[in-house]
């Protein structure tokens, strides 16, 4: 918890961002060791800001982190730091991510597959039925959708989300004290059940438009395929897109009639190569793969009802762990080495384990 305290400080200090914050770590290997600084060494910092070299040497970041934490711990919000293990992988990935977020939810954050779908807050009857439409077909996939939680089409995949039983992430641009607009709020508590609020700014954070396009990239970072439903040239759509693009995401656009202020930012992608021209949940199944995905799957799943009692030992075992030593897999077993040396080559065989340098085993992905 302690530990904890000097992250949330070091995040919430004044002008510092994703790539001070690195470097800071980078320089002194923990938050901790930050606050340990003396005056001399944190003025001679490049580009740290006077009223940040501040709130360390007066203990005010300490004072407003702790206030942090006793919130969080209130209201049941998970607090998930870029260097830990449960921060999410794929915003691990992208430059100048979030270093840190406030999570209410109970839905992975690594979920297997995620489809973000956004569009303009001003949505045309059709555009709304275009999302209501790929999140029905998107259903036999079961993705987690995550969606701004604006007006328009960002609602709209929410709400179909949750008709079709699909767990559902909203990424907000203020803290969660507030809700933005407070007329979903009751959307927002439904999504906290199957799915949740995602936000980086603390919980006493107010909305300002300078917030959402960083919000936006959280968005573009979260997604394996970004869809963009409905949007005119300009706008938060659009920027999310380029986000998308950047991190090498699957972008996908909803064809609009021509000339149509609300599809010329779709139209737009797809003429100038930055998304595909989406028709249906297929073109982006086949795009990321998962019929293979499926169809393997199920193979395993057949494979493995025909499994020895052994060999179900075993699998259940490497299922809990990325990998394990044949020693520590003979304990946990209570199999003797011999036997569990002809499990383990006759699991190789039908590809179902890896042997790893070392004597180690893992389970085929």
């Amino acid at each position: 918890m302690e530990d904890l305290l000097y992250k949330v400080a070091l995040a919430r200090l004044d002008g510092v961002g994703t790539a001070m914050t690195r470097k800071l770590l980078l320089q002194y290997g923990t938050a901790r060791a930050v606050f340990e600084c003396r005056a001399k060494e944190l003025n001679a910092i490049p580009r740290l800001k006077e009223t940040a070299v501040q709130a360390v040497l007066n203990g005010k970041a300490l004072q407003q982190a702790e206030q942090e934490l006793e919130i969080c711990e209130r209201y049941d919000i998970d607090i998930l730091y870029f260097m830990d293990s449960h921060f999410p992988k794929r915003l691990k990935q992208i430059e100048h991510g979030p270093v840190i977020l406030y999570y209410k939810g109970n839905i992975s954050l690594d979920h297997t597959r995620t489809v973000g779908i956004i569009g303009t807050r001003k949505a045309s009857p059709l555009g709304e039925i275009h999302v209501e439409k790929l999140v029905e077909e998107l259903a036999r996939y079961q993705p987690l959708v995550i969606s701004g939680l604006a007006y328009g089409i960002d609602i709209a995949a929410h709400k179909a989300a949750l008709e079709h039983n699909l767990p559902t992430i909203g990424v907000l641009g203020h803290g969660l004290r507030h809700l933005y607009p407070a007329r979903h709020r009751r959307i927002a508590e439904q999504m906290i059940e199957n799915g949740g609020l995602l936000t980086e700014y603390p919980f006493f954070t107010e909305s300002d438009p300078r917030h959402f396009p960083m919000r936006n990239r959280i968005v573009a970072g979260l997604c394996d395929a970004l869809v963009v439903a409905e949007s005119p040239r300009k706008g938060g759509s659009i920027i999310t897109a380029q986000f998308a693009n950047d991190y090498n995401k699957d972008v996908f656009a909803i064809p609009g009639r021509l000339h149509d202020k609300k599809s010329e930012g779709c139209n737009w992608l797809i003429k100038t190569h930055r998304a595909a021209l989406l028709e249906s949940a297929e073109d982006i199944a086949y795009n990321l793969r998962w019929e293979e995905q499926e169809k393997t799957v199920a193979e395993q799943l057949q494979l493995f009802e025909s499994l020895s009692e052994d060999e179900k030992l075993v699998v259940d075992l490497l299922q809990e762990q990325e990998s394990l030593h044949i020693d520590l897999l003979s304990h946990k077993s209570k199999l003797g080495i011999g036997i569990l040396a002809t499990v383990l080559l006759q699991m190789e065989f039908k590809n179902l384990i890896r042997s790893m340098p070392g004597k180690t085993y893992m389970l085929v992905p």
